[in-house]
């Protein structure tokens, strides 16, 4: 946090301060239709996304890592917030405020705690499938604003379903309003005025849209919806008593927010180059959504879209950010009689351009290639996604993640055989499906041996026969960080099995941390103190060192049976 407001007490230089202003004005002027279309999306007050995207754009600047960050919110978060069905709570305006507190509180404290590295967890296949769906989502969610025609139907499918099979009921002029606005988009962003596009085609359908009005056929505007505001918002308190009905919906919007802000982080490089701390991004944006909560806002979190949008129009410190806050400020107080005459079918067309793009068919295509259970992780995201509120996919997918972590690094245990030759020469091969007689057997574990790979280890074992007389098997165990009670009762069972056949297990590893382990349940004693090697930093001395003795011991049995 002081490093970022030490960054805004050097920031203001006059080499950096007019690209920063620039790059804020592109940014503040193409965010204001955005924040209506976001609130619009989420199913709340349009203005309210206004706010989130004023207020956490400026609260996220003040204490984000990332120098580009900008904290607004995003289509996926959109969604979940119009999945959690505050219209049928006491206070529905007051509930959204809330609702972006606890995102905020719960964004913070992943902060605080560091639990940026955990993002790893989150497998391509869960987040490719969920962005999908999402996509699809906000596609289909605009048809009627679109169209001009809401269809019955339960949930988004089934009020598509609606659309398709009464399209005589959909307004022509509304929907000449919404193409008029896609197609401008897409022509406008390849031109010089790119993201300001956006702007320019709301602005055109809108035109369009009163011309229609003018002509007997009206078409929905934002000040029929709702009373623009003309004047910045005054603070609000939030619900409290409603924030434990709150928190899984507050749990699932910071985790789209975190996970989304997490590719700003690897994406948006600071101007350094240097990469910033996803830790430090989570504050940022929980600083962001309190903000948001406080001023009437939704919940936001870092927005790749905007965030490139900045760097791209030549932002160079964290002043931008802030520069885009104050020229949204200045819209609302100034021109917010303007923005009243948006045409609702072209924020849905807006909406349905930043759906469509979220869907990229070929990441989509590239995981199904990667296997079975990626394409099988993926489409059960997918589906879920579509069918049941978002808030409850997200934490499946979280779930769907943490299995497949498990599922991999389970699958990932391998057992070879060393075979110590003259000098320094190491071999290694497949283990013998058993323990042959009279012979020294070294065998070394590759991957994660924690609790769920321990039954794959096992089974990889040679088994313990009639003939596995007079052996001793050394299990090397370097650069294991962690036995745990279930590996440890596998080589409870290995060494009992050997010793039944008048056999002996030996254990080498570099790793205290085992050897305490071994103490603490008993497997040590049970081992035998002479069976246990401890290594140092000299790799293969302590192996060679139990090779010999292990020699030894087999010669000498094999001396005492002969006698």
């Amino acid at each position: 946090m002081l490093a970022s407001l030490g960054e805004l007490r050097t920031a203001w230089r006059r080499e950096t301060l007019g690209a920063d202003a620039r790059a804020g004005v592109v940014l503040g002027v193409e965010s204001v239709p955005d924040g209506l279309a976001s609130g619009l999306l989420a199913g709340v007050n349009p203005v309210s996304g206004l706010y989130a995207y004023l207020f956490g754009m400026v609260g996220g600047a003040l204490f984000t890592g990332s120098t580009y960050m900008a904290v607004q919110s995003t289509g996926a978060m959109a969604v979940v917030v119009a999945d959690v069905d505050l219209g049928s709570r006491a206070d529905p305006e007051r509930s959204l405020y809330t609702l972006a507190l606890v995102t905020g509180v719960v964004m913070i404290v992943a902060g605080v705690a560091r639990l940026g590295r955990l993002l790893r967890f989150v497998s391509t296949s869960v987040m490719t499938g969920f962005i999908t769906a999402v996509g699809v989502n906000i596609v289909l969610g605009q048809l009627g604003n679109f169209t001009g025609y809401q269809a019955p139907g339960g949930g988004r499918l089934g009020q598509a379903l609606g659309l398709l099979l009464a399209l005589g009921r959909v307004d022509p002029a509304s929907t000449a309003v919404g193409v008029v606005t896609v197609v401008l988009i897409l022509v406008l962003r390849r031109t010089r005025l790119r993201s300001l596009g956006l702007v320019v085609a709301v602005a055109v359908g809108s035109g369009l849209g009163m011309l229609f009005g003018a002509l007997g056929a009206p078409v929905a505007r934002l000040d029929g919806i709702v009373a623009i505001p003309r004047s910045l918002p005054l603070p609000v308190l939030p619900a409290f008593a409603e924030i434990p009905g709150l928190l899984v919906p507050g749990l699932s919007l910071a985790f789209v927010g975190l996970v989304q802000g997490a590719g700003v982080s690897a994406g948006v490089p600071n101007p350094d180059g240097s990469r910033p701390d996803p830790s430090r991004d989570f504050v940022g944006q929980g600083a962001g959504n309190i903000a948001s909560a406080v001023f009437r806002g939704m919940p936001v979190g870092g927005s790749m879209s905007a965030s490139s949008l900045l760097a791209e129009a030549g932002a160079r410190t964290r002043l931008a950010p802030l520069f885009a806050g104050i020229v949204m400020g200045a819209v609302i107080l100034l021109l917010g009689g303007v923005i009243g005459y948006v045409a609702m079918p072209a924020l849905a067309g807006l909406l349905i351009v930043v759906g469509a793009g979220s869907i990229r068919p070929a990441q989509a295509l590239s995981v199904a290639r990667t296997g079975a259970v990626q394409l099988t992780v993926m489409a059960t995201t997918f589906v879920l996604t579509l069918v049941v509120p978002l808030q409850y996919a997200v934490l499946v997918g979280i779930g769907l993640s943490i299995i497949l972590h498990v599922v991999r690094q389970s699958s990932r245990i391998r057992m070879r055989q060393l075979q110590l030759r003259g000098g320094r020469r190491v071999r290694e091969t497949a283990p013998p499906e058993e323990v042959p007689g009279g012979q020294v057997i070294v065998l070394q574990p590759y991957g994660s041996i924690f609790f769920a790979a321990a039954p794959a280890l096992e089974a990889q074992l040679p088994s313990v026969r009639d003939g596995s007389t007079g052996s001793a098997v050394i299990l090397r165990l370097r650069g294991v960080d962690d036995a745990g009670a279930t590996f440890i009762d596998v080589l409870t069972r290995f060494a009992a099995a050997l010793a039944r056949s008048g056999s002996r297990l030996m254990v080498v590893t570099d790793n205290p941390r085992i050897r305490r382990q071994l103490e603490v349940t008993g497997a040590l004693g049970a081992l035998g103190e002479d069976n246990f090697y401890a290594g140092d930093e000299w790799v293969g001395r302590a192996l060679r060192r139990a090779y010999r003795d292990a020699t030894g011991w087999v010669r000498e049995h094999e001396a005492g049976g002969q006698r």
